[in-house]
């Protein structure tokens, strides 16, 4: 996958930002919007991607868990302090300390797993295979373990077996429902509520707004400081409730991420993001508009898109 690519039917632009790409950073993935910020995007490039991050993979090359998840936090935190981004956490007094869980976040951008790492819990990562052709998140990926997934040609025995691996050694399982970051009105999938009924694990919901907004890749390449990020843990769900919940949790979590006050969610206009032909996803049925107009679109019959909104999960 090129992920450099625009799919059929994509805006060029950015969906929050300006049309022009700004001023690239090396690599061809990020840029800013001013020259004078450049300096300020190549120190925070250097907590993405500098001693800090190999320092985790050498952690995950020694199979040494302790250390590797007090790397990660310790990156996700330099990454914070880089970038300027503030954080906001609420409810981390629903997590029960030693319980291993099914975490269940919503999905907007790159972000989302640099703000998830400052629970207070050890993450393993479902993840889309296409995210190992990036260059150090494919060695983060190869060397920690991570639960690298092909939703399209996947074994779900293998990722119970994979998934029971997670927990067995104290970790806990992140897997977004959304399965996109194309935005909010994309409906849950199931998998996440399967795993954790199989498992008997229980499922942690975490609404968490705002990560679009520091980098809306593959949307954008402009990376913004000072963004606001909110994360909210609710009440889990016992694993023999899981499937018979999915309903009800999902409408909770899309209805507080959607309240006024709080960091908006990222948003999906297909005029503007494209329709990811070939990609699945599915429109939630409180935006019958939306579901209708991609539905008219893929009735068309329009030839399929190897590109995809890539994600971690």
């Amino acid at each position: 996958m090129n992920e450099s690519s625009t799919p059929r039917g994509a805006a060029q632009g950015a969906s929050l930002g300006s049309d022009r790409p700004g001023f690239m950073l090396p690599g061809g993935r990020m840029s800013v919007e001013h020259r004078g910020s450049l300096p300020r995007a190549a120190l925070a490039a250097a907590r993405l991607l500098g001693p800090a991050a190999r320092h985790v993979v050498s952690a995950g090359r020694k199979a040494d868990c302790a250390t590797l998840h007090r790397r990660e936090r310790r990156w996700a935190r330099g990454v914070v302090s880089a970038l300027g981004i503030e954080l906001t956490i609420r409810g981390l007094d629903r997590i029960a300390p030693g319980e291993r869980y099914v975490v269940a976040p919503l999905h907007e951008g790159f972000a989302d797993p640099v703000a998830l790492m400052h629970l207070p819990l050890n993450l393993t990562w479902m993840a889309r295979a296409e995210l190992q052709d990036w260059k150090m998140l494919g060695r983060y990926l190869a060397a920690t373990d991570q639960l690298v997934v092909d939703p399209e040609h996947g074994d779900f025995r293998e990722l119970v077996g994979k998934g029971a691996a997670t927990f067995d050694r104290g970790d806990n399982l992140v897997v977004f429902p959304q399965g996109s970051i194309l935005g909010i009105e994309l409906a849950f999938r199931p998998g996440a509520f399967w795993l954790a009924e199989r498992l008997n694990r229980p499922v942690l919901p975490v609404v968490l707004t705002g990560g679009h907004m520091v980098w809306e890749h593959p949307f954008s390449p402009l990376l913004r400081f000072g963004q606001s990020i909110e994360m909210d843990v609710l009440e889990p769900i016992p694993a023999g409730e899981a499937r018979a919940e999915m309903a009800s949790i999902e409408a909770r979590m899309r209805a507080m991420a959607l309240t006024p006050s709080r960091v908006q969610p990222r948003r999906y206009a297909p005029e503007r993001d494209g329709y990811w032909d070939g990609y699945g996803f599915e429109i939630s049925p409180d935006f019958p508009r939306l579901a209708a107009l991609v539905a008219a679109h893929r009735a068309r019959g329009l030839a399929p898109d190897a590109s995809h909104p890539s994600e971690v999960g």
